[in-house]
């Protein structure tokens, strides 16, 4: 049941109203989007919230989430929701003619119905979703690295942005960031669950990013789930920042260097789909015929929940929850929206 998962902070109270909270929201976004942009060099294009499911465009995540599927009656087409975006945005930076170290940016807007509710997680999920080209060359840990400093260096100015029209909320976003792969995190804390060396890496370091995520580690189990066909497991990772107010780690991006034909078909063959290779989409990469590229997808509600220093994604964004959460929530000062 999700009130099971449902953290509530003794005595908190926001330091936003509802008014103050959505116009901070806007303030959030607009800021961060334009510095993302800068810092990355993207350019903002129109996404679909819908894709064909025979054109292997949609991203499968984990591997085991059902996408919301429905008919459109005058094509005759079977389509999905996208779960995310991290295929298509590579098809279409080479149909719009993007360059090298230039990429493109969307809002991307998604439904995950088998999600796990609690103060972190939605039905509704937003996020920019950005892919930007890179070349052989560059195609290394080093350019991985480089991206997340640079992505933080965005989030630490629109924190300050935000700072000046409501110093009220207290800065506490540490742009220096601790780069450990997921061995490394094994190694580190051993006797814990992912999720609790996650934590425990964030609570001692702040901001950190975990590389290396998919392929099975020392004990002979991945870190955590990743579908075998857009981030190279080598060259990829999550951006986490510690969260006072909910004493845990928040994972603000999922993010890596795509796979290339050689990574596609290994990972292909470790998760026991050889047969994706036969979809438009991959045999198109196969084939040679799509651009390297770098990507990523980075959380509008929850990173507006961190920087408005919120308890619950709810009080930022407009889902659905069960009447025994939102009950809870209003006795202990959470107003969802």
């Amino acid at each position: 049941m999700a009130v099971s998962r449902l953290a509530l902070p003794e005595g908190y109270r926001p330091a936003l109203d509802i008014l103050q909270t959505e116009i901070a929201i806007k303030l959030v976004k607009d800021t961060f989007e334009r510095e993302l942009a800068d810092k990355l060099h993207l350019t903002r294009v129109s996404a679909p919230l819908f894709v064909r499911g025979s054109s292997g465009l949609n991203d499968n995540l984990n591997g085991v989430e059902r996408p919301v599927a429905f008919d459109i009656r005058d094509i005759h087409a079977d389509v999905e929701i996208v779960h995310s975006l991290a295929k298509w945005k590579r098809l279409a930076l080479k149909r719009y003619g993007f360059g090298p170290n230039t990429g493109l940016y969307t809002d991307m807007n998604a439904i995950r119905r088998d999600e796990e509710l609690d103060n972190l997680h939605s039905v509704y999920v937003d996020q920019w979703d950005w892919e930007k080209i890179i070349t052989p060359e560059t195609r290394s840990e080093e350019t991985l690295r480089h991206t997340v400093r640079r992505i933080m260096r965005a989030l630490r100015e629109t924190e300050e942005v935000l700072h000046r029209f409501n110093p009220e909320l207290e800065a506490f976003i540490q742009e220096k960031v601790t780069f450990l792969t997921t061995q490394e995190l094994l190694d580190r804390y051993p006797g814990m669950t992912a999720k609790e060396r996650e934590d425990a890496a964030a609570k001692e370091f702040g901001t950190i990013f975990i590389m290396k995520i998919g392929g099975a580690l020392s004990d002979g189990k991945p870190h955590d789930g990743r579908a075998p066909d857009y981030d190279d497991w080598e060259l990829n990772g999550d951006i986490l920042v510690w969260y006072p107010l909910l004493n845990r780690a928040v994972e603000i991006s999922s993010m890596g260097i795509r796979v290339d034909a050689a990574s596609l078909k290994r990972q292909l063959e470790i998760a026991g789909c050889p047969e994706r290779a036969e979809l438009p989409f991959h045999k198109m990469l196969l084939d040679g015929e799509l651009p390297l590229t770098i990507g990523g997808g980075i959380g509008q509600s929850r990173l507006c929940m961190l920087l408005l220093q919120k308890a619950h994604i709810g009080e930022v964004q407009a889902s659905i929850w069960d009447e025994e959460m939102i009950r809870l929530c209003a006795e202990h000062g959470v107003t969802l929206l």
